[in-house]
C-alpha cells in the first residue's frame, strides 16, 4: 500500500511519522526549510513518551513519487484548490483521496441524497477545482482530532489526540475505508470508520465556526471567550443558526449547544488556529469554517444574521492584514 501525505506540516508530519515508524510505504510532499530538514536529517516526532526519528521520502515535486494507493491531503482548506493540478501525478484510476481538511468539505453533497445531491460549494471549491480535478467518487472523508505543531524544521510535536475518523460519502464501510483504517490502527492511531461521518464533521465545525473567528477578532483564549457572557452569546447564536441548517440537511447533533460551548471552555487557555494564523501572517480558513455555513444557509433558505455579521468582521480583519482577497469568494 503506497501512501502519500500532501502537506506534511504539523498534522501531516505527525501522521507520516507514525506510519513510517511501523514500516508503512509512506512519502511526504512538503516545501521550504521543513522539507530540507526532513531530507537531510529525517523527520523527528516528539511525544509524551519519547522521541522518534524516521527516514521517510519527502519531495517538493509530487511527480517524483508516482501514482499512490492513498493520497492524504492535510493542507489548510484554502490551499487545496490551487494545488489540484500538482497532485495529478499521484492520482491513478484506483487512487483513494483521503480528505483530512478542516471545515465543510467540498464533496459534502456527493452521495448525500435528496434535493441537494451533487451540489457544489463555491466557498470551499472555487471554480470546481477539486470536484473536477480530483472527483468526489475518489474521496474518503476524514475528521482530524489530533493537535500537533512544527516546533522547528523537521521536528513535529504531538500535543494531544490520536483519532482520525473515516467515512465514505455514501456511508458504506467500503474495502478501501477498512484497509486504510487498519493501516492507521497498525501505526497506533484510532481510526473508526463511520457510517454517518457528516455528523462528526458538523460537531467539529460547530465549534470552529464560532470559536475561531471570535478568538481571532478578540484575542481571547477558549476558556475566556466561552465564559464571557457577551462572546458566549455570540458563539451560541452562531451555533444555533448552524444547527438549524445542519438539521435541515439531516444531521444529528449528539449534544446541545451549551455542552458544546462548555467543552470549548474546558480546553483551557488555547489559542485557536485562526488566531495563530493571523498572528503569523498566514491566510486563515475563513471560507471553509464560516463562509461555507453561510453559503449553506442561503442554499436551504435559512437566515444566518450572526454568522454573516461575524463573517463580515473576520473577512475585513483578514483583508486589512493582507490575508484575504479584496473581493470575497461568496457574498
Amino acid at each position: 500500500m503506497r501512501i502519500c501525505i500532501f502537506g506534511a506540516g504539523a498534522i501531516g508530519g505527525y501522521l507520516g511519522a507514525k506510519l513510517a515508524a511501523v514500516g508503512a510505504d509512506v512519502s511526504l510532499v512538503a516545501r521550504g526549510p521543513h522539507l530540507a530538514a526532513m531530507q537531510a536529517d529525517g523527520l523527528r516526532l516528539l511525544e509524551d513518551d519519547g522521541e522518534t526519528c524516521v527516514r521517510v521520502r519527502a519531495e517538493a515535486d509530487p511527480a517524483a513519487l508516482g501514482v499512490q494507493d492513498y493520497l492524504v491531503i492535510t493542507l489548510k482548506a484554502h490551499s487545496v484548490p490551487p494545488l489540484v493540478s500538482a497532485m495529478q501525478p499521484l492520482i491513478g484510476p484506483e487512487t483513494c483521496v483521503v480528505s483530512a481538511v478542516n471545515g465543510l468539505p467540498w464533496w459534502y453533497f456527493h452521495a448525500h441524497g435528496g434535493a441537494f445531491e451533487g451540489t457544489r460549494l463555491a466557498s470551499v471549491d472555487p471554480g470546481d477545482a477539486q470536484w473536477d480535478g480530483i472527483g468526489p467518487e475518489r474521496v474518503l472523508g476524514c475528521v482530524v482530532y489530533p493537535a500537533a505543531e512544527v516546533v522547528r524544521p523537521g521536528v513535529v510535536k504531538h500535543v494531544e489526540g490520536t483519532r482520525f475518523s473515516l467515512g465514505e460519502p455514501d456511508g458504506t464501510k467500503s474495502d478501501r475505508a477498512m484497509e486504510f483504517s487498519q493501516a492507521l490502527i497498525a501505526a497506533g492511531l484510532k481510526a473508526p470508520v463511520r457510517t454517518r461521518l457528516r455528523d462528526e464533521i458538523w460537531l467539529k465545525l460547530w465549534g470552529n465556526l464560532s470559536f475561531n473567528p471570535i478568538s481571532a477578532l478578540t484575542h481571547a483564549t477558549l476558556d475566556v471567550l466561552c465564559t464571557d457572557p457577551g462572546t458566549r452569546n455570540v458563539a451560541r447564536a452562531m451555533m444555533l443558526e448552524a444547527q438549524t441548517i445542519g438539521t435541515r440537511l439531516g444531521v444529528k447533533f449528539p449534544i446541545d449547544v451549551e455542552r458544546r460551548i462548555d467543552g470549548g471552555a474546558g480546553v483551557g487557555a488555547h489559542r485557536t488556529s485562526m488566531w495563530q494564523d493571523l498572528e503569523a501572517g498566514r491566510p486563515m480558513e475563513i471560507d471553509a469554517l464560516v463562509g461555507s455555513v453561510a453559503e449553506l444557509g442561503r442554499l436551504v433558505g435559512e437566515a444566518t444574521p450572526m454568522i454573516d455579521a461575524v463573517l463580515a468582521l473576520i473577512r475585513l480583519r483578514a483583508r486589512m492584514a493582507g490575508l484575504y482577497p479584496t473581493v470575497p469568494r461568496t457574498m
